[in-house]
C-alpha cells in the first residue's frame, strides 16, 4: 500500500486521465472529500505539489482553478496506477461514467471579465470543446455590474447565441 499522500496524488492523476477536459478544484474535491479519502487541506497540498512538479497543469479563471494532466503526469500514472486499489479505481470509473457529461458541461462554458484600458469591462465568453472553441466572444460593457450579469447569463444562453450568430452569418 503506498503512502497516503502518494495515493492521493495518484487518485487525482487517475481522475484527470479519465476525462478529455479539465476538472475544477471543486469537482475533484467533491469526489475525494465525499468519500472521506482525505481532508480539504491535504487535497489542496496534493494539487499544489502536482502542479509544482509539472504533473498537472493549473489554469485559474475567476475564482475557479481548472486542472489537466500533463504528459509527465500520464507517464507517472502509467507506471504507478496499480498502486491505486481496484476498489478505488472502480469507484472513480463509475463516478466518471455517471457524471462525465455533467462535469464536462460545468467546465466547457466559461465567462470571465476584466477592466480594460478604456475604463470599461470586457467580458470574455467561451464554449470549449475537446480541440476547439466553437464560440469565443468578447463583449464590452460600461460597468462591473453588467459584466457580472453577462457572466451569469452566458451559461444559460450560449447555445441560443451561437445558433443566432451561425444563422446570421451563414
Amino acid at each position: 500500500m503506498p503512502e497516503p499522500f502518494t495515493l492521493y496524488k495518484l487518485i487525482v492523476l487517475y481522475m484527470l486521465q479519465k476525462v478529455d477536459f479539465p476538472l475544477t478544484n471543486s469537482q475533484i474535491s467533491a469526489f475525494i472529500l465525499d468519500r472521506g479519502y482525505t481532508t480539504y487541506f491535504t487535497l489542496q497540498s496534493v494539487l499544489s505539489e502536482l502542479a509544482e512538479s509539472g504533473m498537472i497543469r493549473q489554469e485559474t479563471i475567476r475564482n475557479s482553478s481548472y486542472f489537466t494532466i500533463t504528459e509527465s503526469g500520464s507517464e507517472a500514472l502509467h507506471y504507478f496506477q496499480n498502486r491505486i486499489s481496484r476498489t478505488i479505481r472502480d469507484e472513480i470509473d463509475e463516478y466518471m461514467a455517471e457524471n462525465k457529461m455533467k462535469l464536462r458541461d460545468e467546465v466547457s462554458i466559461i465567462a470571465d471579465y476584466y477592466k480594460n484600458t478604456a475604463d470599461e469591462y470586457s467580458v470574455h465568453c467561451i464554449v470549449k470543446e475537446k480541440y476547439s472553441n466553437p464560440i469565443d466572444l468578447t463583449v464590452t460593457v460600461p460597468d462591473e455590474a453588467q459584466a457580472k450579469a453577462v457572466c451569469r447569463n452566458w451559461r444559460k444562453h450560449c447555445q441560443k447565441i451561437y445558433e443566432f450568430v451561425m444563422k446570421e452569418l451563414l
